[in-house]
């Protein structure tokens, strides 16, 4: 027993100390394997910090790297919807949804005249953090049409009437209306959305109501149920029928933006990309030269810029809107321009005095086909809308098929574009739009509509529709 005693503590000796012979060996490792950066780093690095060091990247700053924009601009906006929280099944809200699935040319041609705008509007929204559901009121307000007026004269995408417009600085005159300018109106109407939203205590609905029927009448509305002792939501206020429907309908319609192949609803996609650029211009321009400078069809310049109602860059603001894609080629050419040259109230033919021909030019004659028009026209023989309204006496813009149409100069041999063409008969399906369509005969979609000017803005099943393909 006495032996056994002493062998104990002795074995136990020695266990301590090949565990300490063993952590000197390990910490002789590590400085041999620290010493390699010894010169790079004098001092010694804690063994903490060492561990950092061959950490790998954190899962989330992964994720965040390969996380890319979405590529269509409606997927961008679903990311930013708000408005849906909280918002269980609702029959006012299902029967506006049943009406916009009943109508789905409604929304594919608002959403086509809305493409030049959106991307600019969705930016705005997200600077200020609002619900991108806001893009799509003006789908509910105007169709996204920027010459859309009103019976109680309400005017542009975001449909100001005058008083209010002149609150929000929307300059009225003869010669321009802010309303109907893009980027003022949108700024106009943000800042008027933001004060409805702070005025009823962050409640989006009965800021909408209120952008509808005005904040004293969704006020007063309030005020009632209060002295009953009734809700004060948006959903139980006693207001007009039009507001009423008014806010259903912008959830009703985000719902279908939400997941339009669930109600069959083939949205075309928007790149998510700025359509247009802001171009500051010190000059007075017209809007039909500057599209010949730019090659830019001259209806689309006017899309992008109505409020200058005599399509003239008159009485302010001093800027254009631009396809971004043309902004560089016009900014480079009205550069390059007198500013003789640029004068707008003088005629057309002065501005190339300088380099027309002594010589007569030679006449020809064109037959306006269906689908023509003088833009068209002009383009097809490199000659301006002006110089063919001056040659025929044309006081306006409205072509006859049939109609002769006399020329002088241009390009004769591009004229008959269509002479070199084979025309076939697209009847229209359920779902098309000018863009599928277009896309399935490889033309643009512009041409579609020059072609077949009766059928309107949007589509309908049934139609048919004339296209014009290379032999």
């Amino acid at each position: 027993m006495s032996l056994s005693t002493h062998r104990t503590p002795s074995s136990r000796a020695l266990t301590r100390l090949a565990q300490a012979i063993a952590l000197a060996m390990s910490a002789a490792l590590v400085g041999c394997q620290s010493s390699a950066h010894v010169e790079e780093n004098p001092a010694p690095a804690a063994p903490s910090t060492m561990i950092k060091r061959v950490k790998p990247k954190p899962v989330f700053q992964v994720e965040h790297d390969r996380k890319q924009p979405p590529q269509d601009l409606w997927a961008r906006m679903r990311d930013g919807f708000q408005l849906q929280d909280g918002i269980d099944v609702n029959p006012r809200v299902e029967q506006q949804r049943l009406w916009f699935v009943s109508n789905p040319e409604f929304l594919l041609g608002s959403a086509d005249r809305g493409s030049l705008y959106l991307h600019y509007i969705v930016e705005r929204l997200e600077e200020r953090n609002m619900p991108l559901e806001l893009a799509l009121l003006p789908v509910i307000e105007s169709a996204y049409n920027p010459m859309a007026l009103s019976r109680a004269n309400a005017v542009g995408l975001w449909q100001f009437i005058p008083s209010t417009g002149r609150y929000y600085n929307l300059r009225q005159t003869n010669l321009y209306d802010g309303r109907q300018d893009v980027t003022a109106s949108t700024t106009a109407a943000l800042d008027y959305l933001s004060k409805l939203h702070d005025m009823f205590n962050g409640d989006w609905l009965l800021a909408l109501a209120a952008y509808n029927a005005g904040e004293g009448t969704v006020g007063r509305a309030i005020e009632r149920n209060e002295k009953l002792g009734l809700p004060t939501d948006y959903w139980n206020l006693p207001l007009p029928q039009e507001t009423r429907d008014y806010v259903p309908k912008l959830l009703a319609l985000s719902e279908v933006v939400s997941a339009p192949q669930a109600y069959g609803v083939a949205l075309e996609p928007i790149a998510n990309q700025p359509y247009f650029k802001v171009l500051e211009v010190n000059q007075r321009l017209d809007l039909a030269r500057v599209a010949a400078l730019a090659n830019i069809d001259e209806d689309e310049l006017y899309q992008l810029n109505p409020a200058f109602k005599k399509r003239m860059t008159l009485d302010r603001p001093q800027h254009l809107l631009v396809p971004t894609a043309k902004a560089q080629l016009l900014a480079d050419s009205l550069s390059s321009m007198k500013p003789e040259e640029l004068l707008t109230l003088r005629p057309r033919e002065q501005v190339f005095e300088q380099v027309a021909s002594t010589a007569p030019a030679p006449r020809r004659a064109y037959r306006v086909r269906a689908g023509d028009n003088l833009s068209s026209i002009a383009k097809a023989n490199k000659v301006s809308v002006s110089d063919l309204q001056r040659w025929n006496k044309l006081g306006g813009k409205h072509l006859k098929v049939g109609q002769t149409l006399v020329m002088q100069g241009g390009a004769a041999a591009s004229a008959p574009a269509e002479d070199n063409r084979r025309t076939t008969r697209y009847t229209v399906r359920k779902g098309d739009s000018y863009y599928l369509v277009a896309k399935r005969f490889n033309v643009q979609p512009q041409h579609l509509k020059r072609w077949n000017p009766a059928l309107g803005k949007a589509l309908r099943p049934g139609q048919t529709l004339t296209v014009y393909i290379d032999r």
